[in-house]
């Protein structure tokens, strides 16, 4: 009986990952995922993307939605950001979005804010084989993007 009701307890310990429907997709690093009928943006961990009106905005927003548009994907939450987005590592048909955008040369790492420590090397390897936005001649990261937005 014991073994029964330790099972049964072991069990309900073990976190479950439950698929949800990607809904949408923003841009290269931001997503919807309807969870319970309700969306939940999630915004990709360790990473960040040209913006939209960036150089590679708009093909980095089809790569993530080459990757995951109408897949059931799974998430690993990190933190909520300051814009209410869950911060997290998204799985689309067992890839890791967020790791395939940096190999595909469609995001940067996020140097303030990366905690996946194989991340620059992957990031290295596009760059040296000018891979994506790798290919431009002088390839603006995002946040020194928004900050030249912000001064003019």
């Amino acid at each position: 009986m014991q073994k029964l009701i330790f099972s049964i307890l072991l069990t309900l310990c073990i976190p479950t990952a439950y698929a949800h429907k990607v809904v949408g997709i923003s841009d290269g690093d931001t997503m919807t995922l309807l969870v319970e009928g309700k969306p939940l943006k999630i915004r990709l961990a360790n990473i960040d993307a040209p913006e939209r009106k960036q150089a590679f905005g708009q093909k980095s927003k089809e790569s993530l939605s080459d990757i995951c548009w109408g897949t059931d994907a799974t998430y690993e939450a990190q933190t909520v950001d300051r814009y209410g987005r869950t911060v997290a590592v998204v799985f689309c048909n067992d890839v890791e979005a967020n790791t395939e955008q940096v190999r595909r040369g469609m995001a940067w790492v996020y140097p303030k804010y990366n905690k996946d420590s194989m991340l620059p090397a992957i990031e290295a390897d596009a760059r040296d084989k000018k891979i994506g936005l790798w290919s431009d001649r002088e390839p603006v990261a995002p946040w020194e993007f928004r900050r030249q937005l912000r001064t003019r």
